[in-house]
């Protein structure tokens, strides 16, 4: 069964509201330049509800690939090792933004968040938005050349779309930046 645009939307809700439940759970915020310890290690049982939900939502855009582009078997021969290769890069810069979060969310909590850390957090989101921008940018070449410049303008679109509703959704459930718990 494919999902339709309300599963990706449903998915991308709860991988959102997933998201900032982690951030929120009171665990302390991951430090990016820290070395992962053994305990580190150890996945929660909301990340590992994360990770779930990331499966599906990766699967509702493949989904939603197929249904959008409508390739050629020569044109998936090519396509899908690309976009393979790009979500592993995402997956890193999503990471990467959860802990971002996680440490938003921590600051934000415990009253300590500061013009200091504020101006840091800022830097490194514009840094990750900055990313998956350069990664779009990436992939698009590539597809372009490999399959064609239509289906790299798909491959935009869709990833673009599906970003959105989950950038709103986490948006939508994160506090705000100085607000009182």
């Amino acid at each position: 069964m494919k999902p339709g645009l309300f599963g990706t939307l449903a998915i991308s809700a709860l991988v959102a509201s997933i998201a900032v439940s982690i951030a929120s759970s009171g665990e302390p915020a991951a430090a990016p330049q820290a070395p992962a310890t053994k305990d580190a290690a150890k996945p929660t049982n909301l990340e590992q509800i994360l990770a779930s939900f990331r499966t599906d939502l990766n699967a509702s855009k493949v989904a939603t690939l197929n249904r959008v582009m409508k390739m050629t078997p020569e044109e998936a021969t090519k396509f899908w090792p690309i976009y393979q290769k790009y979500e592993k890069e995402l997956t890193a810069v999503g990471d990467r933004r959860v802990a971002l979060i996680k440490e938003f969310v921590a600051l934000s909590n415990d009253g300590k968040l500061n013009d200091s850390n504020a101006a840091t957090l800022s830097t490194q989101w514009l840094q990750g938005e900055q990313d998956r921008l350069d990664l779009w940018k990436k992939y698009n070449k590539e597809i372009s050349a490999a399959v064609s410049p239509i289906r790299g303008a798909q491959f935009l679109q869709v990833e673009h779309q599906i970003a959105l509703l989950v950038d709103i959704n986490i948006a939508s459930a994160m506090p705000q930046v100085g607000a009182s718990k």
